[in-house]
């Protein structure tokens, strides 16, 4: 089965920290989203950390029933041809009520509460559940291009949802924002990060382009095969 062309995009300091409140004061332009819609997803994924600082409400969801879904399904809540895709494996984030006008689609495991799924759908919100336990990314992948039309899917963090897609091979290219400035806090997360393989091998690229975009330096990788 198909899956879709799939490329990490981010924005980094010069020492490859991903923290969003420093890469905005490293640079201050549009260039970061200047160059995510020269890409032209047509769905954008983000972890559950990231949705949950950026977009869910403060207070998680918890189920009264604990009843897992306990099989691979999905629910379109509507047609869309752009998908703003959150990554939330035990199904924690509560959303506010313009969510399904954003056409927002949650990605669980099958482990998921059914509850879960069931107030996702009440708010107009697209799903899918896949992965015994733990999401199967190569699955929920072939989803979301055959269910949901997606052909195009943008990673774009953070650290450790990039580190799982780089795992489980998925990532066709990398695209990477430097911005002018260094972080180097202790512990702050990284472009890619969270796999705790130690003697996992370095992934190799090859560099297709580099365009400067004011003081922001933009590298687009292939990922070798």
């Amino acid at each position: 089965m198909k899956r879709p062309y799939i490329i990490c995009h981010m924005m980094s300091s010069v020492d490859g920290r991903i923290d969003c409140a420093m890469t905005e004061k490293i640079d201050n332009t549009n260039a970061y989203y200047d160059a995510l819609d020269r890409l032209e997803f047509d769905a954008v994924l983000e972890g559950r950390v990231s949705r949950q600082m950026h977009y869910a409400l403060p207070e998680p969801f918890v189920a009264a029933d604990k009843t897992p879904i306990g099989k691979e399904a999905y629910h379109i809540a509507h047609p869309a041809d752009h998908y703003d895709v959150a990554v939330d494996t035990h199904g924690s984030l509560r959303w506010p009520e313009g969510a399904s006008a954003d056409n927002l689609l949650v990605i669980t495991d099958e482990q998921c509460p059914r509850e879960y799924h069931d107030y996702l759908t009440a708010n107009g919100i697209s799903w899918i559940a896949c992965g015994k336990k733990g999401i199967d990314l190569p699955r929920a992948a072939e989803l979301l291009a055959d269910k949901f039309g997606v052909k195009r899917l943008g990673v774009v963090g953070g650290g450790h949802i990039n580190g799982a897609f780089l795992q489980a091979g998925l990532l066709d290219e990398v695209s990477v924002m430097i911005g002018g400035g260094i972080d180097g806090r202790a512990g702050m997360t990284a472009v890619f990060d969270g796999i705790r393989q130690t003697d996992y091998p370095p992934v190799l690229l090859t560099l297709n382009d580099v365009e400067r975009m004011g003081n922001t330096v933009w590298l687009r990788y292939s990922v070798n095969k």
